[in-house]
């Protein structure tokens, strides 16, 4: 299957109130969304793992250069490094939450989903 939403960084620790890892990834949209795992407790005995896939909102992503870009940055378009979309208190909008995803494997194929059909619907507009 063909990689439509791109990988542009992954982090073990991280800002966000999670134990596990963090991966971003641009999407044809222009947008940086965020996949991450994180526990939760539905009641008495309901309690698992989900995955929750959301936007940042402080950076965007030029598809076609593989770069990343501030959207509060004076000068526009000036890139900057992959390590900085992991920042304290990012504004992030949480878009999905998963309850029957078993891995990041799972996730991203749901991701990618989502990225071909922003392609696809990006090619009919022009």
């Amino acid at each position: 299957m063909r990689r439509f939403a791109k990988l542009i960084h992954q982090t073990q620790i991280s800002y966000l109130p999670k134990v596990f890892s963090a991966q971003y990834f641009g999407m044809p949209n222009g947008k940086i969304y965020l996949v991450y795992p994180r526990f939760y407790e539905g009641g008495y005995g309901k309690s698992g793992m989900e995955f929750v896939f959301a936007v940042h909102q402080e950076f965007s992503y030029d598809y076609e250069k593989d770069t990343i870009l501030a959207t509060n940055n004076k000068r526009n378009n000036l890139p900057v490094f992959a390590e900085s979309i992991d920042k304290p208190d990012p504004k992030i909008h949480i878009v999905k939450v998963r309850k029957n995803l078993n891995s990041f494997g799972e996730a991203q194929i749901l991701l990618n989903q989502t990225a071909q059909k922003m392609k696809k619907y990006a090619r009919k507009l022009v």
